[in-house]
This record gives C-alpha cells, structure tokens and sequence, in this order.
C-alpha cells in the first residue's frame, strides 16, 4: 500500500472512531436527561421543579385560610404565574417548598371565578369603567335582576321576560324593551385574593344600586308621616323611596309607628332603560279668568263659572331611566274625553285700568295641549327640581309667555340637543326669563335656539316666545316651566307652579 493511501486510511478511521463516539456520548447523555418545569413569575425566572403538581398541591394544603374564607377547594398560584416544559440535564433543582415560598412573599394567590367589565358610554364621560368580581357568575345575574326588580314591578317584569304580558284594552301599559345602557361584559377568570371579590347577591346588589361610598341611613317612622314628607325631609322623591324600600308598594302605603326606613340616596351604577307604551287618561288643568260686569256693584266677585279639569285619553311611548320617566315623551295618539272648563270669577264694576292683576285671565298655560307632566317640582337625583317638566312630542311645539310681562334674560346659542349634565346655558340650554313687574318672574329653559324674543323685549300673555326643544342637560323633549318670587337665581324663591293653575 502506498504511502498516501495508509495515510488517507488512518484519517477516515480516526473520523469515523471520533463520529462513534460523539453518538454513543450524546445517546448516554439523552438517556440522562430529566423533564423539569421552568417557573416564571411576572416574566422573571423563579427555578425548575419536577413536578407541577406537587407544587399545586402545596399551594392548597398551605392556604387553607383562602379556601374557608371564599368555601372554595382550589387555590392558585398568581395571575403572572406560567410554567414551561423542559428536558435537560441540569441538577440544580428548586424544591417545590422553595417556589411557594418565593410566591407567597411576591405576589397573591388566585381563585377561580368571573371577571365582570362594565363599560360606560361616551354620553356618561364623567364615569370610569368598572371591574367586579364573583366567585359564581348567578351572583351577579341575581343582583342584576334585583336592581331590575328595585325600578320595575316583579310581576310586570316577569310577565315582560316570559312574553305573558295582558294586551290593553282600553287603559293601561305594556314593557316594549328594557336593556342596561352600559356595556356589560362576564367572563372566566383567575381573581387575586386582594381584590373584592362579591360572594353574595344582596352585597352586590347594594353596590349597584347606592354606588361604592353610599352612607347607609335610616329614619325611624313618627306620627303623622307618610311616605311624601319624610321623602321630602331626607331629599328624595317619592319614587327614590320606594325603591330604597320595596316592602311599600306605592306611594299611598301605609307607615307603622317605630318602623325603620331607608331614606339613602340612590345612585346607580348602571342606567336601566325601559321603553313603555301606554294609554292613559291625564288630566288637563283649567285655567282662571276674570270678567267685569257693570250692572253688578262694586265689590261684587263671584265664581259664575266652576273650573273642571279636562281629560286627554293619551297613547304615548316614554322612556324610564332607573325608574323615572325621561324628561321628553313621545305622543302617538289623542283623544279628548273631557274637554277643559275654565274658572271664571265674575266682578261687579268696570275693569281696572293698569292694574295688572285684574288683567283679566291671570295665568296662561305655557304650551298647548294635551301635554304631560313628566317630572313634578320636588327632589330628583338628590337635588331639588325647581320647576315642572312640560312634554309633547314632537320637537318644536310653540311656548307661550304665561303672563304680561318684560324679558330679562334670553339664552339662544345651545345646540337644539343636549344631553345629561351638558352646562350649556348654566344646564338651561336656550331659555327665556320674563319678569311681570308684581314681584313673579317666569322661566322657559330647554328651548330651539330659534328663540323669538330679545332682553328688553315687552310681551303679552299667551304670545309665542320660543319652541320645546332638549338643549342643556336634558334627557328628552321638554319644556322646563318655573315661577319664581324674586329674580331667579338672584335671592328669588322657586315656586311649585301647580299651585297657581288651581
């Protein structure tokens, strides 16, 4: 064998032995390797344990505290917490002892339930969004339908819900939809055990109805009060009470002496809409007149004519918000059952010249007919609302000056649509302010901006000054009607309208 050929032979052998070699080695060293468990926590490296479950088992049998508090049988390493799979040949292994320990100083342990996300709308931009937790999702589906059955009868609700709802014959009212205006959302979840986490129904519900920081108060029930006046007394309506305390059907319930009643504000967290179809038979107020009759003497006054209120048998769909009507009504259909009679005082001598009280007709209804009452003067939301909320449908209805008198204010420059809470026009939106020289002024807020009437302007009772719009905070198509004593807003005292209109 040539030289070069020995040494060609020599090199492919020594190849081949180390090539032998390197798989013998690598099949040795596979055989070896261990299935281990990379733990991270928050993205950082914690160590590698053999067995998964030996540190879940860990886990439960050392936080028997969480599992008793919450009646849960699992609990769960923190929301960061992820483990990997591994074959490798490193010894230095963490015992699971170890891992827990390193957990239970970093971060909290989790259990399993539902993360609810309830998402407000762009209208309600003063709220943040919100994030609850249960442990079992009917906690929150119970206190869901408990802040449903707070605004709505429990009867018409289910009669709603199982499509068992009585047709109306003649007068009456149907539920067409309900819904929550926010964004509700409900999933699976891994909850820290740091976060509030709701187990009961009745807590939840709370939360939902009076918000995060209600103070809860009482009032104990004294001779002679009724639900109206200690609603009164505790700034609510009526409304708000018996929502606060459902055991009273309605406004007309009877009080026991030393009962405690719950007379907390109300603010809800989610905004329940119903849209409501109704007939109803609404009263239409009579107005006062005077006249002059000159073969009576001096001094005579008698009512020769008895005002009667007339009766508007009115088809409408209103829209309640968390149990309140809205501030604007839709009017679909009406028919009048009893017309209007209006009350006429009659005088002996001739008319006054320039004594405005004795004009005549003393106070004009500002809009035309039928309308509907939709908000009274009383309280409403924790405030006081100082006039009455006039509503026809549609938008544009004229609005007539109640009385004789000189504008002083007129606001012209709020879009046609406002929405809750908008300031334009101090929340007003475009309004009119008259003042008719006797020491009473008369408000009209809410208005199209194609205002008629100017500051300075003189105007007569029962001329056009305006017409309903929904500018400013408003929730619907309306008129906001106020009398007030004194200039408004200046040291004047807001009167409850109605008084003058009987």
């Amino acid at each position: 064998m040539k030289k070069s050929e020995l040494t060609k032979t020599i090199i492919v052998t020594t190849i081949i032995g180390i090539l032998l070699l390197i798989v013998g080695l690598t099949k040795r060293d596979f055989d070896y390797a261990k299935k281990v468990y990379q733990v991270y926590l928050n993205g950082n490296k914690l160590g590698l344990i053999e067995s998964q479950k030996e540190l879940y088992d860990l886990i439960n049998e050392e936080q028997k505290g969480i599992k008793e508090t919450y009646e849960v049988e699992n609990v769960y390493p923190p929301n960061g917490f992820v483990v990997k799979e591994y074959n490798t040949y490193d010894n230095e292994i963490t015992t699971a002892k170890e891992i827990y320990e390193t957990i239970k100083d970093k971060d909290d342990f989790t259990v399993e339930g539902y993360t609810i996300k309830i998402k407000f709308n762009d209208i309600e931009e003063d709220k943040k969004d919100i994030t609850l937790y249960v442990l079992d999702e009917n906690v929150f589906k119970d206190a869901l339908t408990n802040v449903v059955t707070a605004f709505v009868d429990s009867n018409e609700f289910y009669a709603y819900t199982h499509n068992e709802q009585e047709p109306i014959d003649e007068i009456g009212e149907i539920i067409e939809d309900m819904y929550f205006e926010e964004t509700i959302t409900i999933k699976p979840s891994f909850i820290s055990v740091n976060e509030k986490i709701y187990t009961d129904a009745l807590e939840l519900t709370q939360f939902l109805l009076f918000g995060e920081n209600a103070k809860k108060t009482s009032y104990s029930v004294k001779k002679g009060d009724t639900i109206a006046s200690i609603s009164a007394e505790n700034e609510l309506n009526p409304q708000e009470f018996l929502i606060a305390n459902p055991k009273y059907k309605n406004e007309d319930s009877i009080l026991a002496i030393g009962d405690k009643v719950d007379v907390t504000l109300i603010e809800p967290v989610l905004t329940l809409v119903e849209s409501v179809y109704s007939i109803s038979d609404e009263e239409q107020d009579y107005e006062k007149e005077i006249e002059y009759d000159n073969k009576r003497t001096a001094g005579f006054s008698e009512i020769t004519q008895v005002g009667v209120t007339g009766i508007e048998r009115i088809t409408k769909r209103t829209q309640v918000i968390n149990g309140e009507p809205s501030q604007g009504v839709e009017t679909l259909n009406s028919v009048t059952i009893r017309e209007v009679q209006n009350e006429i005082t009659t005088k002996g001598g001739y008319k006054p010249i320039g004594n405005y009280n004795e004009t005549g007709k003393l106070w004009g209804w500002p809009t035309n007919r039928p309308y509907t009452i939709t908000s009274g003067f009383q309280y409403r939301w924790g405030k006081h609302h100082d006039a009455i909320d006039i509503s026809i449908h549609p938008m544009g209805s004229p609005i007539y000056a109640t009385r004789d008198g000189v504008v002083t204010e007129v606001e012209k420059g709020c879009a046609n649509v406002g929405s809750y809470r908008n300031t334009c026009g101090g929340t007003y939106g475009n309004h009119v302010i008259i003042n008719h020289q006797d020491g009473f002024y008369t408000m009209y807020a809410h208005l199209m901006q194609n205002v008629e009437v100017n500051v300075g302007d003189r105007v007569t009772r029962g001329e056009v000054i305006g017409y309903m719009g929904s500018s400013g905070s408003s929730t619907g198509v309306h008129l906001h009607y106020g009398i007030s004593i004194g200039e408004p807003n200046k040291g004047g005292v807001w009167q409850n309208p109605m008084k003058y209109y009987r």
